[in-house]
C-alpha cells in the first residue's frame, strides 16, 4: 500500500519572501518546499512523523501583484517577554500608530497548485506515547496515514493553513488515489528555470545554529521534482 498523499491548494494571494530582500518583500515564483510541508502540518501534526515533499504542481499561470501594506516596524523583545514572565511588570504591548511601517509588497495572485508528499516515522519520539506503544513501525505508519486521509477528506486543520503570511489563507481538497488531476497551465513548457529557492531551514536547540538551505528549481511542464536532502 503507497503511503503518498495529493492535495490542491489555492488561494487568491500568495507571498513566499525571498530572503536576499531587505525591507521589501518579494516573493518567490511558486511555492517553497517548507510552505508545502507547512500546510501539510497545519492539516496534521504529530511529533514523530516528518513530511517530505516530493512534487509541486503549478496549476495556474505565475502573476505577480504590488501592494503596499502597513506593518509594525519592530518586535516586542525576548528579554521583555522573560521578565515579563519572572513577574516583572513590563508593558508587552505593540501599538501600531507609534510604530506603524508602509511596505511595498511583490506578491502572488490566484495561485493553485498540486503538493505530492510523503512522509517518514521517527519511532524514537513517539516511544512515551501511549497510543502507539506495542506497534510496529508498519502499524504506526499505517495508523498516521489514515488520520491525515480521515482530516483531509473533512476538511481540518489544527489551524487555518496560509500561503507565505497568515493574512493570505490556503484552501485545500484531498486528491484521492486514481482521481483525475487539473492539468498545469505550463503543461506545455519543457524547461522553466526558477533559479535558487530556499528548501528548508534546519532547526537546531539555539536560533543562531538554524541552517537554511537551497536548491535550483526547475519547472518541467508544470512539475517542481523537489529533492529529498539538500546539502550545504
Amino acid at each position: 500500500m503507497s503511503y503518498g498523499i495529493s492535495i490542491l491548494v489555492s488561494g487568491e494571494y500568495a507571498l513566499f519572501t525571498r530572503p536576499e530582500m531587505k525591507a521589501e518583500r518579494v516573493s518567490y515564483d511558486v511555492i517553497t518546499p517548507s510552505a508545502a510541508r507547512g500546510i501539510l502540518e497545519a492539516i496534521y501534526w504529530h511529533p514523530g512523523l516528518l513530511w517530505r515533499i516530493d512534487k509541486i504542481t503549478v496549476l495556474n499561470e505565475i502573476v505577480f501583484d504590488s501592494i503596499r501594506r502597513n506593518e509594525l516596524g519592530s518586535k516586542i523583545p525576548p528579554r521583555n517577554v522573560k521578565q515579563a514572565i519572572d513577574g516583572s511588570d513590563i508593558d508587552l504591548h505593540q501599538y501600531i500608530q507609534d510604530d506603524r511601517q508602509q511596505r511595498a509588497s511583490l506578491l502572488l495572485r490566484n495561485v493553485s497548485y498540486i503538493i505530492d508528499a510523503h512522509f517518514d516515522v521517527h519511532t524514537e519520539k513517539i516511544e512515551q506515547d501511549q497510543d502507539e506503544e506495542g506497534l510496529s513501525k508498519e502499524e504506526i505508519t499505517k495508523k498516521f496515514y489514515n488520520i491525515f486521509l480521515r482530516r483531509a477528506r473533512k476538511g481540518q486543520c489544527y489551524h487555518q493553513a496560509y500561503f507565505g503570511c497568515r493574512e493570505f489563507p490556503a484552501f485545500y481538497e484531498l486528491i484521492e488515489e486514481g482521481a483525475e488531476r487539473p492539468q498545469s497551465f505550463y503543461i506545455n513548457e519543457a524547461s522553466h528555470d526558477l533559479g535558487w529557492m530556499l528548501w528548508d531551514i534546519e532547526y537546531k536547540e539555539t536560533p543562531q545554529e538554524f541552517t537554511p538551505r537551497f536548491f535550483r528549481a526547475e519547472m518541467k511542464n508544470g512539475v517542481i521534482n523537489v529533492p529529498q536532502e539538500v546539502s550545504l
